[in-house]
């Protein structure tokens, strides 16, 4: 690794994880139900730093270093990489520990038109997992291969990738695109399209008892270059008990109303990263509002909440929010495009102060966890590299 950058924080040792898994029970329906109504409640009322504070130190004051992993540029040129998983156990040519990064663009640059998923090893030994063609794909993807940050690993090592496509990189002739699954050896065996699957921009995915949710946000819905309010975020159940591809369940709108539009720039704005509690409250980066929502119930909900859901934090140290995951304490942390910030933040609203990564406005896109919860990886679009915060 090189590139060492200090980021000026007190060291603190980091809670342990909080991490359960979502069980059918009618009992955890209760406890989902009542932990989500108190958390709403709380978030809505006026909660000052000190009271937030008490909830303990930040993850990522303990995190001062960062480091380069390896490159993510694969043999074709692909470059900014979007979407981050870490593999959790080796099959086919997935090896645990090693982690997935998705490129959004093709060699010459160009939005909505990348093809490939690169697999890095925590040391940065790049392989080549997925180069995806559109006429290869076996099912219907409107517009074709643009490989968003959407991207999820399935409990059997199904792979998930997120699909919004742009014919010369431009968001006008961006289509709706779909979700591709590939098997452990990067080939894809399914796609899941329709109008629920309408640009697809990030996703996070939730598994119990031989079932996966996936929640995947929707940026294309009535997009415009001004601000619209169709973003939403679809649940997509999987049935993954077969050893074949993953089945299609159900498809619900959870949540709608969060604002969206065109960007020269950034191609798209509008809802993107997105995290799931031990209390059934998805976390989602609100990328235009400047701010971070919370959907209460997400696993259960029929009726989608709307006006965004609720509103756990905005600006602060927020600036255009994209990557969002969740922290071993349970807080929040999400990557800023605007500036090249993390920001931690309690499910209650209180901000710390964010880390500066050193890469800069249009640098960061996603993140996640080390398999140790000891550090942060996260994608650095503008050198086109993994990074690790630690």
């Amino acid at each position: 690794m090189n590139s060492l950058r200090r980021c000026a924080l007190p060291e603190v040792p980091p809670f342990e994880s909080q991490a359960a898994p979502r069980r059918r029970a009618g009992a955890r329906i209760a406890a989902l139900a009542g932990g989500a109504l108190a958390a709403a409640a709380m978030m809505l009322g006026a909660l000052s730093p000190v009271a937030a504070s008490a909830f303990g130190p930040p993850f990522i004051g303990g995190l001062h270093t960062v480091s380069q992993v390896g490159e993510t540029v694969p043999g074709n040129g692909d470059v900014n990489p979007y979407g981050i998983a870490v593999v959790p156990r080796s099959t086919g040519a997935l090896v645990r520990g090693d982690i997935l990064i998705s490129n959004f663009n093709d060699s010459e640059n160009l939005q909505g038109t990348g093809s490939t998923i690169v697999e890095l090893s925590p040391g940065g030994s790049q392989t080549l997992f997925a180069k995806l063609k559109a006429s290869e794909l076996p099912g219907p993807c409107p517009g074709g291969v643009g490989l968003t940050t959407a991207l999820a690993i399935l409990p059997d090592n199904f792979v998930v990738v997120g699909s919004l496509p742009s014919e010369n990189g431009e968001a006008a002739t961006a289509k709706a695109g779909c979700l591709i699954v590939l098997d452990p050896h990067g080939h894809p065996v399914k796609t899941i399209a329709g109008h629920m699957i309408n640009g697809p921009w990030d996703m996070t995915s939730a598994s119990f008892s031989g079932f996966t949710d996936l929640f995947v946000s929707n940026v294309l819905n009535e997009t415009v270059e001004e601000t619209s309010f169709g973003g939403n975020i679809v649940r997509v159940m999987l049935d993954t008990r077969s050893p074949g591809p993953p089945q299609v369940v159900s498809e619900h709108v959870i949540a709608t109303g969060f604002p969206e539009r065109t960007d020269e720039a950034a191609f798209v704005l509008g809802p993107t990263g997105l995290a799931l509690n031990q209390f059934g409250t998805l976390f989602v980066a609100d990328t235009d509002g400047n701010r971070i929502a919370a959907v209460p119930l997400a696993a259960l909900r029929i009726a989608p909440a709307t006006h965004g859901g609720l509103t756990v934090t905005s600006a602060g140290g927020l600036a255009q929010p994209l990557g969002l995951t969740l922290a071993p304490n349970g807080n929040i942390l999400t990557a800023n495009g605007g500036n090249g910030n993390i920001v931690e933040t309690t499910p209650f609203g209180f901000q710390f102060p964010p880390v500066d990564t050193g890469a800069g406005e249009g640098g960061l896109f996603g993140l996640t966890l080390t398999p140790d919860q000891h550090g942060v990886y996260f994608v650095n679009d503008a050198e086109n590299t993994l990074d690790l915060l630690h």
